[in-house]
């Protein structure tokens, strides 16, 4: 045998450069199931099954198009657990003369590939993943004598690269950026979508008992399933998105309302990141139905703004801060992580919503992220890594290359404001206007302090107060000071008490 070609669970792309690299005539593929993987946090049970079903169909894709595949499922009696020790059960049983990788999108499995040629005494060819559309170099290159690295600017760049809507060398309606249009708050009478589903196959409903054997005491709910596991559902899902969904997906992006987990999202995450969607195609053919006049162009633009500009920028950022940018702690929090983000168990019924949906589906969306998770997090001073593990685990979309980024740098500000412009910290008030939970829930909104005072309220002043001599100088956040600095001593007072008691509850 000529190349032994390793295929990971996040690489499930028939163009991937390893396989074009390869020739199904002469070389082997491997795939594997490994408890390191599903173990190193404890996966929501459907990211594990969504996974492991997914790599199982791939595996056939790939038999499909020529391809001999070794594929070692979780409960095969020869797995051995880890990359590395499967790798080198192969490289014993089939002698091949080299070894061929895609770089892993991982850090730490990354560490492990540049490993394996001295270990095993072959080549290793590791090969740059080039689904994405800015390399590391590349990314490396436009950060080069930037103090600060604003995403806008990084995605503008992408626009003109990629042509996308671009009209010449000028932005498609004048502006490159439609967020102030992006905002609204919505009502429990709009019509809301659907995510495409699929009804789970003789494959998936045995992956499904596997990890409920296997992985039963994980956080999460496993069924019911309804992820695309397949490239061809995964892109009638987007399809299904595209023509139902994304018309109303810029004006609501941000809302959240109680029982309505999706609203106008596309819920593609988890395919584009594991390989069964490709993202510059995804924004050509939203870019086609703003062109055909089927969807607004703030729709279209805020859809390829998280796809070729944040979600390419947080990659970057990954790669250019690792290793040591997970344990990022600017403001210096340390409290541990409240145990109702695994049980939901809480009175505050925003927090509650989405940690029950999080449970229940492995899925919420950025603003519910940030400014719910995310934000009591950053103003209950939760130490940021415990929260990054807890994000890693819990999303089936979440990688640590797109999710490190997303929670130390924008969510929690842990690396002192290298990505984000400002701490993105916020009272009640912020969500009760972008949603609809504060009317269902045990707290007063409109209260700053008092035992039935909402909690973000306190927190937020109370942050404030303590991080004044670091976030003071920030030009979007030195007014909330100077507001803080207005209010009499017994007002600060009342404040202190607040946050102290409610911090004593967690």
């Amino acid at each position: 045998m000529r190349n032994l070609i390793l295929v990971l669970g996040d690489q499930l792309t028939p163009t991937l450069t390893s396989l074009a690299a390869g020739d199904p005539a002469q070389d082997r593929v491997l795939m594997a199931e490994l408890a390191d993987e599903a173990g190193y946090v404890r996966h929501h049970k459907k990211k594990i099954a969504f996974l492991f079903s997914a790599m199982r169909h791939f595996a056939a894709e790939l038999r499909g198009l020529g391809w001999t595949v070794d594929y070692v499922t979780l409960d095969d009696p020869d797995n051995r657990g880890s990359f590395t020790e499967q790798l080198g059960a192969a490289i014993e049983r089939l002698r091949p003369e080299r070894v061929v990788v895609t770089e892993a999108g991982e850090w730490r499995v990354r560490q492990m590939q540049e490993s394996w040629a001295a270990r095993f005494s072959l080549p290793v060819d590791i090969l740059p993943d080039e689904r994405f559309l800015c390399s590391p170099a590349s990314f490396a290159a436009w950060a080069a004598g930037r103090k600060q690295l604003r995403m806008e600017y990084f995605y503008r760049d992408m626009r003109r690269r990629t042509g996308l809507l671009m009209e010449g060398d000028q932005p498609a309606g004048g502006r490159w950026n439609f967020d102030a249009e992006n905002r609204k708050p919505a009502k429990a009478d709009l019509f809301m979508p659907r995510p495409r589903g699929v009804t789970p196959d003789a494959i998936t409903r045995e992956v499904l008992a596997l990890v409920e054997a296997r992985f039963g005491d994980h956080f999460g709910d496993l069924e019911p399933f309804r992820f695309a596991v397949t490239r061809s559902d995964a892109e009638a899902a987007f399809t299904a998105f595209v023509e139902t969904g994304l018309p109303k997906f810029g004006d609501y992006q941000d809302a959240m309302l109680a029982g309505e987990p999706f609203l106008y999202h596309a819920v593609i995450a988890p395919y584009l990141n594991c390989g069964l969607l490709d993202p510059l195609q995804v924004c050509r053919q939203v870019e086609i139905e703003w062109r055909a006049g089927r969807v607004p162009l703030n729709a279209a633009e805020g859809f390829i703004r998280q796809i070729i500009g944040w979600r390419e920028y947080v990659r970057g950022i990954y790669w250019l801060k690792m290793p040591g940018y997970e344990r990022s702690n600017f403001l210096g929090h340390t409290r541990p992580l409240p145990g109702f983000y695994w049980t939901g168990e809480t009175e505050m019924a925003c927090v509650r919503a989405a940690v029950t949906q999080t449970r229940e589906q492995a899925y919420a969306h950025h603003i519910q992220r940030l400014m719910i998770t995310g934000n009591f997090a950053l103003l209950a001073g939760i130490d940021p890594h415990e929260l990054h593990e807890w994000y890693l685990a819990v999303y089936a979309d979440a990688y640590e290359w797109v999710e490190l980024p997303n929670t130390v740098g924008m969510s929690q500000f842990a690396d002192g404001g290298l990505l984000a412009s400002k701490p993105y910290a916020a009272s009640g008030a912020y969500i009760d206007r972008m949603s609809d939970y504060c009317g269902g829930c045990a707290y007063e909104v409109k209260q700053r302090t008092g035992p039935r005072a909402c909690p973000f309220n306190a927190l937020y002043w109370d942050f404030i107060s303590r991080h004044r001599e670091k976030i003071g100088r920030n030009p979007r956040m030195a007014q909330m000071v100077r507001t803080y600095d207005k209010f009499a001593d017994v007002e600060k007072g009342r404040i202190a008490d607040s946050a102290a008691a409610f911090l004593g509850t967690l």
